[in-house]
């Protein structure tokens, strides 16, 4: 049988609490307390981080499965960025106590858990990388297939609703570059529009070129 983290989750008992939000709804904010960790049940979340400057960068797109917010499992109080539903979304929300015994208690959520932080992690020094390094036409391009989940399924997958601003904020563009190198890939049958942003894994010959 696969593990189902929900129903691990649900022994937490009255720590847990199962919340829903509508597109465009802050799940927490920079700045507030970080006293529980977060398991996305369905939906989408953007997590962004504004400077003192005002400017804003996206720094994540989760969906169904993820967790978020364990930095307060970390000794971090404060929340460093801004959670926003980006369709409608439902949390389970563990407080930060339940979840650490949690994790000590039920080894098969505490693998599913670290597994998921070694990926964050893995993902984080990506990410920092491609900055350095890449064009941001392969930054997009990476972008792209990281929202489609890349190497998760064979066949084309469908991104969540994601605006061209949100992608230039994660791809630190403009965009009028984004909406050109997409209308670049659009041309060249590495993705489509189809009720959504179709991403094929033909996409990947951007970010192998040299």
């Amino acid at each position: 049988m696969p593990f189902d983290p929900e129903r691990f989750l649900q022994f937490a008992g009255p720590s847990t609490r199962v919340a829903s939000y509508q597109t465009g709804q802050r799940i927490f904010s920079q700045g507030d307390p970080g006293d529980k960790v977060i398991y996305i049940q369905d939906g989408t979340v953007k997590l962004s981080v504004v400077s003192k400057t005002g400017k804003e960068a996206v720094v994540a797109i989760l969906k169904t499965g993820d967790f978020f917010g364990e930095g307060c499992l970390a000794a971090q109080p404060l929340r460093m960025g801004t959670a926003t539903a980006m369709g409608p979304t439902t949390v389970m929300e563990v407080k930060k106590q339940r979840m650490a015994k949690l994790l000590h208690e039920q080894s098969a959520l505490s693998d599913l858990f670290i597994a998921h932080m070694l990926e964050r992690n893995i993902r984080i020094e990506e990410d920092l990388i491609d900055q350095l390094f890449n064009s941001s036409e392969k930054r997009l391009a990476r972008t792209l297939l990281l929202l489609a989940r890349y190497g998760s399924e064979g066949k084309p997958r469908v991104l969540p609703k994601v605006s061209q601003e949100v992608l230039a904020e994660m791809v630190g563009t403009t965009r009028s570059r984004v909406n050109f190198f997409m209308n670049r890939f659009r041309k060249l049958g590495l993705i489509e529009y189809n009720g959504g942003i179709v991403v094929h894994n033909s996409l990947l010959s951007v970010v192998l070129h040299e």
